[in-house]
Parts: C-alpha cells; sequence; structure tokens
C-alpha cells in the first residue's frame, strides 16, 4: 500500500481562538450575501459540469477539485445566516456552522486550487458565477486570518508600500534605472498628463523590458502620459486575497491620482487581475460611471495600430495564443490580441481550447505566488504544454506578465524550450519607421 498523502499545510495569521475565527469567517462570508449571490447558491442542480471545466480536476481527477465543493463553507454560512428559511435552519439545526477544522480543509480549496479563472462560470448551465463567489469566500477566510503565508506577506507590504514590489518614493529612482538600460524616456510624477501608465511588480524588477518598450510605444505615439509614485501598481493584491479594504485602496489610489493629474485614461499592463480589480470592479468603489477610461495594453496596442498611430513591421511566422483568464474570458478582449498578431503577420493557430474556453496558465488569483500550490500547477502547466505542442506554431504568445511567468517557471520545471512571449514586446520590437 502508499503510503497516505500528507495533508495540505496550513497558515494562519494572528493569535485569535479557534472560535473568533470562525466568527470572522462568518461575518465576511455574510458580508457580500445579496440578491445575485443568493440566486446562485439557491441554483446549483449538481450536475458537474463545473468539474470538467476545472484544469485542477481534470488535471488530478480528484473530486474534492469540483469548483462547486470549493464553496461550501459559503453555502453553509448563506443556509445558516442569509437563507429565507435561515431561522428555522439555525432552530432544528440543519446546517451546522463550518468548524476551525473544515476552514482550514479549505484554505488549499479557496487559494491552492482555485484561479478564480472563470470557466466553470462559463459552462454552469444555471448561470452561477463560481469564480465570484470563490472571491467572497476569500473574504470570509481573509478576514479568519487563514491565509496562505506568501499572500499575507504581500497583503502587509502592498498596505504599507501601495505595493507589492516597491514603495512610491522609490519609484523615480527605479524609472531612471530602467530608462538608461533601455535608452527610453519614462515621465514620472509630471503634474498633469492625458494617460498615467501603471505597472504590475515584475515590470519594476526582473521584467523591466516590458516597462521599457510600454514607454517605447507611448512616446513613439506622441501621448502625454506619466507614471507616478502616488499610484502606480495595478496588480491589486486585495482582489486576489479576498482583502476588499485593500482592494478599494489601492484601486483608488490609481484612479485618484489619475484625477489628480488631469489623466483621461488609465493604461493597465499586461496583467490579467489588473484588469479585473480597474476595469470590472472599481465602480463599486465610487457608485457611479468611473471619471477616467480605463484600458489595458491590448486594447491600446489594437487601436494604436488601427488608428495608425503606430505601424508594425511583419513577422510572417506561425503562432499559437493563450488567452488569458481575466482580460479575455472574464474582460471580453478576445478579438483585440488576434488584431494586433494580424498585423504583425502571425499565421494564428489556435490552442484545441482557445478564446473564451480557454484553460487557464495555472497560476492566477495568487496561486504563482503561493509557492505550497507549486505541484498543482505543474500538472495544469503539461496540460497547456501539449495543447500547444499540439499546435505546431513556432511562436508562443500571451498578453498577461502573470501567465508568462507562470509559464517560464512551468517550462524550466519540464525543461520546456519554447520560450513565452510578450504581445506587447512583440509590438515594440517590430515598429515600423
Amino acid at each position: 500500500m502508499s503510503a497516505a498523502a500528507a495533508p495540505p499545510a496550513v497558515d494562519t495569521q494572528g493569535g485569535p481562538s479557534d472560535e473568533a475565527r470562525v466568527d470572522a469567517a462568518m461575518r465576511g462570508f455574510v458580508r457580500g450575501f445579496g440578491i445575485t449571490a443568493a440566486l446562485h447558491l439557491e441554483s446549483c442542480v449538481r450536475c458537474g459540469l463545473c468539474a470538467q471545466a476545472c484544469h485542477f480536476y481534470v488535471t488530478t481527477g480528484d473530486a474534492k477539485y469540483t469548483p462547486i465543493h470549493k464553496l461550501q463553507p459559503l453555502r453553509r454560512a448563506y443556509l445558516r445566516e442569509a437563507s429565507p428559511f435561515a431561522p428555522l435552519v439555525r432552530a432544528l439545526g440543519l446546517v451546522t456552522r463550518p468548524s476551525i477544522d473544515e476552514l482550514q480543509q479549505w484554505q488549499e480549496l479557496l487559494y491552492d486550487s482555485c484561479t478564480m479563472c472563470g470557466r466553470c462560470t462559463l459552462v454552469c448551465p444555471m448561470g452561477i458565477d463560481i469564480a465570484e463567489l470563490v472571491k467572497q469566500a476569500r473574504h470570509g477566510m481573509f478576514k479568519a486570518g487563514l491565509v496562505p503565508d506568501r499572500l499575507a506577506l504581500m497583503d502587509r507590504t502592498a498596505r504599507q508600500w501601495g505595493s507589492t514590489a516597491t514603495p512610491g518614493e522609490d519609484l523615480p529612482d527605479i524609472l531612471a534605472e530602467v530608462s538608461a538600460a533601455h535608452g527610453v524616456a519614462i515621465p514620472c510624477d509630471l503634474d498633469s498628463a492625458d494617460i498615467l501608465v501603471t505597472a504590475a511588480p515584475a515590470e519594476l524588477g526582473e521584467h523591466t523590458k516590458a516597462l521599457a518598450d510600454a514607454a517605447k510605444i507611448l512616446n513613439r505615439v506622441g501621448a502625454r502620459w506619466t507614471m507616478h509614485r502616488a499610484g502606480f501598481d495595478a496588480s491589486n493584491v486585495g482582489f486576489n486575497n479576498g482583502d476588499l479594504e485593500l482592494q478599494e485602496q489601492l484601486t483608488r489610489a490609481l484612479i485618484d491620482t489619475a484625477l489628480k493629474i488631469g489623466a483621461k485614461t488609465l493604461l493597465l499592463p499586461e496583467c490579467g487581475h489588473a484588469y479585473g480589480a480597474a476595469r470590472w470592479e472599481a465602480a463599486r468603489w465610487y457608485g457611479r460611471a468611473l471619471p477616467v477610461r480605463i484600458v489595458h495594453m491590448t486594447e491600446f496596442l489594437d487601436e494604436s495600430i488601427a488608428s495608425g498611430r503606430i505601424r508594425v513591421k511583419k513577422i510572417g511566422d506561425t503562432a499559437t495564443f493563450h488567452d488569458p483568464c481575466q482580460i479575455v474570458r472574464r474582460g471580453g478582449l478576445e478579438s483585440a490580441a488576434r488584431r494586433v498578431l494580424a498585423a504583425l503577420g502571425f499565421e494564428l493557430i489556435e490552442l484545441e481550447d482557445h478564446g473564451i474556453t480557454g484553460y487557464c496558465c495555472g497560476g492566477g488569483g495568487g496561486v504563482v505566488s503561493n509557492l505550497r500550490a507549486t505541484p498543482l500547477r505543474h500538472k495544469v502547466f503539461e496540460l497547456k504544454k501539449q495543447q500547444v505542442e499540439a499546435t505546431g506554431a513556432k511562436r508562443f504568445v500571451t498578453s498577461c506578465g502573470q501567465c508568462r511567468i507562470t509559464f517560464d517557471m512551468g517550462a524550466r520545471h519540464a525543461q520546456w524550450q519554447t520560450p513565452t512571449e510578450s504581445l506587447l514586446e512583440l509590438v515594440a520590437d517590430n515598429l515600423a519607421d
């Protein structure tokens, strides 16, 4: 007989009692219950289609990774506290509160084995937004101090600095170094600009070429733009962790900075969750139409090429494209990237699962930063690797820096020689005079 699998690691923050953690989780779960969440939690018919949509279930065959199963603590909280028959449910003891042991078990299911990619949402015949409910469940876990330690550390850093990468006061020096290294002007802290440009943490560290290439393109189109120490990191770890207060703080920093300098456009980097947090959830913090236009780098490239503000050389090669979940399935930018690839002269060979049905990279939702999830992430990488190889394409491209990092890590582990290329960098490297 093989040895039993070791139980998943459990991380905790703070020093409250087990009972206090459960109370905090329940309050966090209940906070977001409204008509939409109630309808979704009442609608599941246990059909199992979401399981076949989940890359973690498909690659492991383990029933615990069924997406709807990951919502059991949240569902029990709803039935006890917010459902139409909640008083009767409590009085008769029909549904028990989640125990601390159960919440600790669910830490793995909510943070290690879910990227909130939304593929399960897409296939649900009842229209249940499972990915959004997972995000709501994460809020309860965050309130209970039951977040993986690496994500909790990033949360604390972002609260202190406004970024997981660097304090804002260091941004001018970082940009000066990137500017000198790549020979491109990068304005910082201008009092007035039309476009406020933001970054993902990796672009301020190991992937500075992406930031320099964004500057190269912005300068080529003649834009009045700047980066600004008051609001520059768009990645928004609060979005991933379920820390709604931090999510609001980071989102407001970007939009309020844009308003301060008179920018009409807020430009997001090649980052999927930046798009979800700033483009689609920012309005909840303002309660009205957003005062600035928020666009992803892919949209900016597409619009710049279509308008003739930049021209690109034809590469003339075969390529396949990974659709980032938050940008395409959750965000709707399926065609924009393909128009840019066409302008570059690529012959696109689609993955077996592509567009809104594409499989996740396996590292979204904070999973790539959660080191204990590495074995699961590698299983998902094998699925993507097989689909890429099946196309026979010579180039592999994506438009999300986090996906790129995930694929690079998977490639090193699998000793796979196909590089993952950035759509932004391909455009910058092939600008025509």
